[in-house]
């Protein structure tokens, strides 16, 4: 370890570049692992022989510890480097990755699991972080960033299609083996290519902060999955308040500490908090919007998931390029027109769902995808970046854990609210009166969702069976037209949020300094 402090770097040059490249890989891994088991879940419960309560743990657990940690690991990558967790949760994510790849039973997967979201909780707040450390340059920070947001945003996309792909040729284990070889990579390339950078007296993480952090956040992710999940009961609503009661207690807390473990100085810029809401509810409509339509494909329009996954990628494909050229394009649209505009087109885009039918909508289906995610894509990557730049370079780690957990949340309060207003619609339209011939049983299993229907209508006669088919496709089909609707509302009025935020002569954050943040690097 060197007492010296680096040399100004005014722009990066091949290292720097060659570290982003190593940098987005466990970006994109992570938020893959969020995705990658929808298909993989029949397969594994019947090998693992798990009950429904263990099925949901096994999906939930991991992201419940990201969304849980990410605030206490951005704050101890600022204190012992941001380098070194994210080098210790590489090597915890692989270990764990191998060990859920070979689970035995459903109770070690589960364990396994949460072993991952720990160190995806690492992984995430430094990688974001060092990208900052790495570009000093304001614009070449912006490029950077572009393709650190177009990876996180990818690997949701991505993960249903790669774990349709892996189960066509393997068994269920291989989806979590994809973790090792980028992992090694990572624990490889890590030392040469990413720089360490931390305080010369680093302040101390305190338990409070930590245990504050965990109760305001956990219970408001269980709460708004039990709402997505259909249980709007006392218990999701009981646990959505502790959690807000204990956010408000762990606000006071960091207002009283010299050294917090979240700077609540971040919020005073004025873009600050607008953006972080305007990328929390810009991903809120993106998830249950992809969720509902990810289901069209396959159980209305019929398409198996390896075919549904391939007709889905453009918009993965959108979403990197257009994340990766929005700063470009901001050097000759300003922000204040860029991303307003974005979203009226992403607007456009849900708009073009109100046309799809029951039969023959894939490509309207699939030019929706293409037109809302170039929209939305500069949004998440130049908020992202203004979300960091306007940090100290000490406290980077704390503003890349608040935009990830702006966007885990953002994704919970998408299943709970957008997805669950179209499948609302789905069941107040499957009236069992209106379907003749249909028995009461397969009726009331009909309701419960479109997957139900399917398994319904299987052991029934024809005439009744295509009865219940239709009903469920048409009633589908309307629940994805009322979410567009909400989509096409809330994207117009964060439209308004963003042009408000970005007026010409609204304060801005000021450059990053063009060097690396004093202290002893290694």
């Amino acid at each position: 370890m060197s007492n010296e402090t680096a040399p100004p770097r005014a722009r990066a040059g091949r290292r720097e570049w060659l570290g982003l490249a190593v940098l987005t890989l466990p970006t994109l891994l992570v938020s893959m692992d969020f995705t990658v088991l929808y298909l993989a879940l029949p397969p594994l419960a019947a090998d693992l022989d798990a009950t429904a309560t263990q099925q949901l743990w096994i999906m939930d657990v991991y992201g419940f510890l990201v969304a849980g940690l990410l605030i206490t690991m951005g704050g101890l990558g600022d204190r012992i480097g941001r380098r070194r967790l994210l080098l210790a949760g590489a090597a915890a994510f692989g270990a764990a990755s191998v060990l859920a790849a070979f689970s035995t039973s459903a109770e070690m997967l589960i364990v396994t699991r949460a072993v991952l979201g720990v160190a995806g909780a690492t992984l995430m707040p430094s990688t974001l972080a060092l990208v900052g450390t790495l570009f000093a340059d304001p614009r070449q920070r912006a490029s950077a960033i572009g393709l650190w947001a177009g990876a996180m945003m990818t690997g949701g996309a991505l993960g249903p299609i790669v774990g349709g792909l892996l189960l066509e040729r393997f068994w269920w284990g291989s989806a979590f083996l994809l973790g090792v070889p980028v992992m090694v990579l990572l624990l490889a390339a890590g030392p040469l290519l990413l720089p360490e950078v931390r305080p010369a007296e680093p302040g101390r993480l305190e338990p409070l902060s930590v245990l504050l952090s965990l109760a305001a956040i956990l219970p408001v992710v269980y709460g708004v999955k039990e709402l997505a999940a259909g249980a709007a009961g006392v218990a999701a609503v009981a646990a959505i308040g502790a959690g807000v009661v204990f956010g408000a207690l762990f606000v006071r807390r960091q207002r009283r500490l010299a050294d917090p473990l979240l700077d609540l100085g971040l919020f005073a810029e004025r873009a600050f908090g607008p953006m972080l809401a305007v990328m929390l509810a810009g991903g809120a409509v993106l998830a249950g919007y992809f969720l509902l339509l990810s289901q069209y494909v396959q159980m209305v329009l019929g398409l198996s998931p390896a075919q549904a996954g391939l007709w889905l990628s453009p918009a993965s494909l959108t979403m990197a390029v257009c994340a990766a050229a929005a700063p470009h394009l901001a050097r000759r649209v300003p922000p204040a027109v860029l991303l307003p505009a974005g979203l009226v087109l992403a607007a456009a885009g849900m708009l073009l769902l109100t046309r799809l039918g029951t039969d023959g909508g894939l490509p309207v289906a699939v030019i929706s995808m293409i037109v809302v995610h170039a929209g939305v894509a500069p949004v998440f990557a130049l908020g992202t970046d203004l979300v960091v730049g306007s940090a100290p370079p000490e406290r980077a780690g704390s503003a890349a854990s608040v935009s990830e957990t702006s966007n885990e949340l953002g994704v919970g309060v998408g299943m709970a609210t957008v997805a669950t207003a179209g499948f609302a619609v789905y069941r107040h339209r499957m009236d069992p009166d209106a379907l003749p011939g249909v028995p009461g049983e397969a009726a009331a299993q009909a309701r419960e969702g479109i997957t139900g229907a399917t398994a319904a209508a299987e052991p029934l006669p024809s005439p009744a069976a295509t009865a219940l088919l239709d009903a469920a496709h048409s009633a589908f089909t309307g629940g994805l037209h009322v979410t567009a609707l909400i989509g096409a509302a809330v994207f117009v009025v964060l439209a308004v949020v963003t042009r408000a935020a970005l007026r010409p002569g609204a304060p801005r954050p000021a450059p990053e300094p063009t060097a690396p943040v004093p202290g002893p690097v290694v």
